[in-house]
């Protein structure tokens, strides 16, 4: 599906808008942007009208319940359910489609469906052929009702528009029990303000488990308004379900146009309302023109020069998916709801987010945002921290202020020490040393928010009691036991860094040593990291290539992946398994096994595979950089090139695996540029294969870092030669304040392996 362009009633972005404060940009970048890449295969993306890193994501519903229904929209349906406002950018686990609206003629219908059907009753068909997207804006022809839909947003108001047919019974539900995988609704209130005007809470757990969501919501047309509130028994329902609907009603003319601002806060209806004032008036398409510009200011962080229109279509929209989350969670007036389930009070200067995807984003998304918008990054770090204050502890998977335990490690931590080892001293580093400790060596007897909640669903994990003991992780005491010790002796060996820095030396030697765990798991027979119980013996059968999901030694990936997550220490995995030509030829046999995989239950996660390396999730992210390590750089060359031309697609279906909030494509776009960190928390980039003839990096002290590809195609794909603001530059590695003191990068490239970059 290619992106459809975007131009309301004459109204392009790049206008300048009296009155609305929208700039003038010279390249509109968001013209690159296909916000429907990733919305099939198990990207897990949505095509609804965000700005970047909002509070609020109105995007349309098609499906409740499955695995790709975790954004709640998915390319192949044909029907829609309504417009949700709250929605995730490609995670695996799904939550939120919080206050759906749905626009109706004729006789409203809300007779419950089966418990598990994917169509409510008042859904719509319509056509991918009526449906375009672009940042910030969102439309669709809704066939069942002949409405018209358009979104649009600012922070933290949805804005829409519905053109409607001539009708005595036009109307809206607005549809407060709906949400996205069937979560427990445990409070719900609406409440008519005025005939034009609604609000209304509700409370919900799901995947978040304590999640306040409050709104209040203008419409542009005087309605009458029937509140439903019910207990029904769906078809197929272990138990009652409760039921709150507005219905609204009111006649239109043939092409009227009726509109809508629905802002949303986890705080109180009070801060519901006063976070539409955000949004002044009617001007709909002056609000999208402003939600582009805000997309062009992000997008043009980077340009990219190439005859290429779909890789340019890949790569801006990409930047654009690094943007989609975290989301603002601090109201108009600065307060938001802590990890406490408190509310708390920041100064403009310091907004707080949520929706912190850190077992796949510390790879990737942080590191190029240190990059390209440190000070957005500074603000994330110091959420996490006010989350610690708040709650206690760093969180694993933060979602709307709660801690859902989900995923392994402590990745919270390199976000943090990444960021200080690239100089960002815009937080409390002595707190933040004190936080990443305590996330290593806490316990539940710890007087920390919801500790009842977490005790009970694994935010602290036994096996850290045996990493501390035993000195690894016991297969026959915790699944996982090896992804998560290699996590652990990853996310220990950044705490030694951050202690080293600040001197203290007996926590830096502390976790130093524990950052070399990963030893215990080291096979020199089979030579894969694997199981072992508490009395020291390896798990039998053993085969590599299995995955029972998330019930095995090893998480969402098999052996053949994992063995190679020790970043920290590359050095020390060539020692172990026999010195570097026979690490050389174990990474040589990663890209050529078969990609068969075995087990009852085989993860779906370990997708996007070359031989067992598995693109498509982000255990094996770092892994092609490796051969710059054992100084075999050109086949870092030709492997990145085989995943940037093989695995990321202008279409739906152009993502290898889940989004997982930007890191999947926060790989893209550093690669494509020429280099990825391997290990974050070391300030150094790895050099792989530029796939841009030019690309220049706007860099945040005014700098730019240009780097040119000459002699580029798809077949020269091999680095001839490179020179560095003229100098000859000779290896595949450079630090991260050579990169912020921009100048030229330039590579020339050819069609045959050569021995650049060989020390």
């Amino acid at each position: 599906m290619k992106i459809k362009s975007l131009c309301l009633q004459g109204i392009v972005a790049l206008t300048v808008l009296a009155g609305c404060g929208v700039k003038t940009t010279k390249t509109d970048y968001a013209a690159y942007v296909n916000p429907f890449i990733g919305t099939g295969g198990h990207g897990h993306t949505f095509p609804g009208a965000v700005v970047p890193n909002g509070m609020i994501q109105p995007s349309p519903d098609t499906r409740i319940y499955g695995w790709d229904a975790c954004s709640g929209y998915y390319t192949d349906d044909t029907t829609i359910n309504g417009f949700s406002h709250t929605h995730l950018s490609g995670t695996g686990c799904g939550d939120y489609g919080d206050v759906l609206l749905m626009p109706t003629v004729g006789a409203q219908n809300i007779t419950p469906v089966a418990a598990d059907a994917q169509t409510l009753s008042y859904a719509s068909k319509f056509s991918h052929d009526n449906e375009v997207a672009s940042p910030g804006y969102y439309s669709v022809l809704l066939d069942t009702y002949g409405v018209k839909a358009e979104l649009t947003s600012t922070d933290r108001v949805a804005m829409h528009r519905y053109t409607f047919p001539k009708s005595d019974q036009s109307g809206f539900i607005l549809d407060l029990d709906y949400s996205l995988q069937g979560q427990r609704n445990r409070n719900m209130e609406i409440e008519v303000v005025n005939d034009s005007t609604l609000r209304g809470f509700k409370n919900t757990s799901g995947w978040a488990w304590d999640q306040d969501v409050y709104f209040y919501a203008i419409f542009s047309k005087p309605f009458v308004c029937e509140i439903v509130t019910d207990t029904v028994m769906p078809q197929g329902a272990k138990k009652p379900q409760p039921v709150k609907k507005a219905l609204l009603q009111f006649p239109t003319a043939d092409g009227e146009q009726v509109m809508a601002k629905i802002a949303l806060s986890a705080v109180d209806l009070e801060g519901a309302e006063k976070n539409i004032t955000e949004l002044q008036g009617w001007d709909f398409d002056g609000t999208v023109a402003m939600a582009r510009n805000k997309w062009n200011d992000y997008l043009s962080k980077i340009d990219v020069n190439t005859t290429n229109e779909d890789q340019k279509t890949v790569f801006y929209t990409a930047l654009y998916h690094t943007a989609i989350a975290p989301n603002l969670f601090t109201d108009i007036d600065g307060r938001y709801r802590g990890m406490d389930r408190k509310i708390h009070t920041t100064g403009d200067d310091t907004p707080v987010y949520t929706v912190f995807s850190l077992w796949d984003t510390f790879r990737g998304l942080h590191p190029l945002l240190t990059i390209i918008d440190p000070e957005l990054n500074g603000q994330f770090v110091n959420t996490l921290l006010d989350q610690y204050k708040t709650g206690g502890i760093l969180p694993m998977w933060e979602l709307a202020g709660n801690y859902t335990a989900t995923m392994i490690g402590y990745h919270a931590v390199p976000v943090i020490v990444d960021a200080y080892m690239k100089g960002d001293r815009s937080f409390d580093a002595k707190l933040a040393l004190e936080a990443c400790i305590r996330s290593a060596e806490y316990d539940t007897t710890f007087n920390i928010a919801t500790t009842d909640y977490l005790k009970h669903n694994g935010l602290m994990p036994i096996s850290k009691y045996y990493k501390n003991t035993l000195g690894y992780v016991p297969f026959d005491k915790e699944h996982e036991s090896v992804a998560k010790a290699l996590e652990y002796a990853y996310n220990d060996w950044c705490i030694s860094v951050l202690a080293g820095e600040l001197g203290d030396t007996v926590t830096q030697k502390r976790y130093a040593q524990l950052a070399k765990n990963y030893e215990h798991y080291f096979d020199p027979e089979t030579r894969f990291m694997r199981g072992k119980d508490i009395n020291g013996n390896w798990r039998t059968p053993f085969s590599p290539r299995s995955s029972n999901h998330r019930e095995d030694d090893y998480c969402e990936g098999t052996a053949w992946q994992w063995t190679w997550f020790v970043p920290h220490d590359v050095e020390g995995l060539e020692t172990l398994m026999g010195g570097r030509e026979a690490f050389i030829g174990k990474l040589d046999s990663l890209f050529t096994a078969d990609s068969s995989l075995e087990g009852d239950l085989v993860s779906s996660d370990i997708s996007g595979l070359i031989g067992q390396y598995a693109h498509g999730n982000e255990p094996s992210h770092h892994i092609l950089h490796l051969y710059n390590k054992a100084n075999q750089p050109w086949k870092t060359q030709a492997l990145v090139d085989s995943v940037l031309q093989s695995q990321y697609f202008n279409d739906p279906n152009g993502l290898s695996g889940n989004e997982d909030c930007g890191q999947m494509s926060a790989w893209f776009i550093l690669n494509s540029m020429g280099f990825y960190q391997i290990s974050p928390g070391l300030p150094e980039y790895s050099i792989g294969r530029p796939l841009f003839d030019d690309v220049t990096i706007h860099l945040p002290n005014k700098k730019t870092l240009r780097i040119v590809a000459k002699n580029n195609s798809k077949e020269n794909k091999y680095i001839e030669s490179a020179t560095w603001n003229g100098k000859v530059f000779n290896s595949p590695f450079f630090t991260h304040d050579a990169l912020m003191q921009g100048g030229t990068l330039e590579f020339v490239m050819t069609d045959t392996p050569t021995q650049w970059g060989v020390q």
